[in-house]
């Protein structure tokens, strides 16, 4: 891994510095850093409420999902909630099912197999449907640049209503309804919602008109939120952040048998479930199923009522997430061995073999961007089509690259920082050499080395104590969009250091400033006991440790230094 560029948030200006007064120095210095600069702000960012409107009408298109939904329900019409294979598409379909079942609809669920269906529509997958007596199909998570499979639906005469947040085309498909707040001219305030949370805004479009007691809450769905919105790396501001808040009281007072047995299997108590506990332990297990096998497995887990199902699920979610964990390793040792041999000096790293499998493929890449801190593309090598996944930097946009190749592409789509496409076998390598041609013109001249933003430099340990904490927790939760808040500290003493863990690969550390003390742990950084200098700089998070009942404040080292 590249060493570390560390970068420090400009100080307060004087009028955010009066606008913040009532709150300590540090706090309110992070205030700042997101953007807050006055009381009336900062109380609602910390109380978690909306600032902007939240009327899911404001979304081109909801009306008339609305009311198609609406008329399908009193008609008996069979809906189908058509969704991806991931956390966010399985999360999305279990909301919008139990919604719509609760009020009274004839709703089936399809989720394709990422195997040999592929993400997204498909023609078979929508003339299966229309066989099966489906007369409406709503996707959630996917279909914004399915255009070819919208010509299909109405050919075939089926009303197709897609909601995805993904970045659209040039062309939105001809359906009779497209919401997704990116899309050009749409009015909806809060853009980066994730595909759960545009199925929870359609089910606020039916609940809301109810005044009169509705049949469900859209209270009663927001754990499934909140497991998809923080798992798909929606960021964590704005609308989201009121949803994953709300989510996470629910998630950790959980009455879906399925969630009680996922806590356990992942060895989660209620009440200690947070943004990081979803990203990474609760959303891989539910992502394993559709990694592996079948997506079907999360499905049936978040949406089961009996005890017995739920145990049994969650153990084989257990499984396959180890399953998965093993063969991500060997699809990265192998992934990088490829894409070295090839250009081990190219900005963008490329790796493509028919024994990669399609659900980890974007794992591997992901590996190889933190490794390299350069974009990178791994994907499956089939009989007629590669399939594959992007991972990025921030200083490229995969997919806007991407749309540069699309003349060799079948399909594609993605996020800047992460994107899918297939291709066919004889175009993969030429694929491979745009993609590098456009990072090179890209990135030339570009420091490409990981950054840490920090909110505070030069933090004395002093300032280090239970009221700055309390201050913390109300910053929750924390994610991508939202970091948790980054201090550095300079020329402290070691104290005391050793390599703990397996292999020795972790470290652990008292450090000291000549007024106080504090413990923390460095997580892979164990080779520095080694080479430990006297003084060192570190930047870190603070957190609460508990052990045998005693809490104590830690720093979670996420880079560490000598000091000048």
């Amino acid at each position: 891994m590249p060493s570390k560029r560390w970068i420090i948030a400009p100080p307060l200006t004087e009028s955010a510095r009066a606008g913040l007064r009532d709150y300590p120095p540090i706090v309110a210095q992070l205030l700042f850093n997101r953007g807050l600069a006055d009381r009336t702000e900062a109380e609602w960012f910390f109380s978690g409420q909306l600032s902007q409107p939240d009327d899911p009408l404001l979304l081109t298109g909801m009306g008339e999902t609305v009311e198609r939904l609406q008329r399908a329900i009193k008609a008996g019409e069979r809906i189908v909630v058509y969704g991806d294979y991931d956390t966010d598409g399985v999360t999305a379909t279990a909301l919008l099912v139990q919604v719509l079942s609760v009020l009274g609809a004839d709703v089936h669920r399809y989720i394709p197999d990422r195997e040999d269906e592929g993400y997204g529509l498909n023609d078979n997958a929508l003339r299966q449907l229309k066989d099966d007596g489906a007369r409406l199909v709503v996707t959630v998570d996917c279909g914004v640049r399915s255009l070819a499979e919208a010509d299909t639906a109405r050919a075939l005469g089926l009303d197709l209503i897609i909601t995805d947040h993904h970045h659209p085309g040039p062309e939105l498909p001809g359906a009779l309804a497209v919401v997704n707040p990116k899309q050009p001219g749409d009015e909806y305030p809060e853009k980066n919602l994730a595909g759960v949370g545009l199925a929870y805004k359609i089910a606020q479009g039916l609940i809301r008109p109810m005044h009169d007691k509705p049949p469900i809450n859209g209270s009663d769905v927001l754990d499934l939120v909140a497991l998809g919105t923080v798992a798909d790396l929606a960021p964590l501001t704005g609308e989201n952040r009121k949803l994953v808040r709300d989510g996470l009281k629910a998630l950790n007072k959980p009455r879906r048998e399925g969630v009680k047995s996922l806590l356990m299997v992942s060895r989660l108590k209620p009440g200690a479930v947070d943004a990081t506990a979803i990203g990474f332990a609760l959303g891989p297990r539910l992502n394993a199923a559709g990694r592996l096998e079948s997506a079907l497995a999360a499905y049936e887990l978040l949406t089961t009522a009996d005890v017995f199902t739920a145990n049994s699920l969650a153990q084989q979610l257990e499984q396959q997430n180890r399953d998965r964990q093993d063969l991500t390793r060997l699809t990265h040792v192998h992934a990088r061995q490829i894409a070295l041999e090839t250009d081990p000096d190219a900005p963008l790293l490329f790796a493509a073999h028919p024994d990669f499998k399609d659900g980890i493929v974007g794992l591997a890449a992901a590996r190889l961007t933190e490794e390299f801190y350069r974009p990178a593309v791994v994907a499956h090598k089939g009989p007629e089509f590669t399939k594959g996944s992007a991972r990025s930097i921030r200083e490229f946009h995969i997919t806007e690259a991407l749309d540069e190749c699309r003349h060799l592409l079948e399909r594609h789509g993605g996020h800047a920082a992460a994107a899918g496409f297939t291709t066919r076998v004889e175009t993969t390598d030429k694929l491979a050499a745009a993609l590098r041609a456009i990072a090179r013109r890209k990135l030339v001249g570009l420091e490409l080395r990981p950054a840490l933003q920090l909110d505070a430099d030069a933090v004395k340990l002093s300032e280090l104590h239970g009221e700055l904490m309390d201050y913390l927790q109300k910053f929750q939760p924390c994610g991508y969009g939202n970091p948790t808040p980054l201090f550095a500290a300079r020329g402290l003493k070691v104290v005391n250091s050793r390599a703990v863990g397996a292999e020795a690969s972790h470290l652990k550390l008292t450090l000291g400033d000549g007024r106080a003390v504090i413990d923390g742990i460095a997580f892979r950084m164990g080779e520095w006991q080694e080479k430990m200098p006297p003084r060192v700089d570190v930047a870190f998070h603070l957190e609460v440790n508990e052990w045998n009942g005693e809490k104590r404040l830690q720093m979670n080292v996420r880079d560490l230094r000598e000091s000048e």
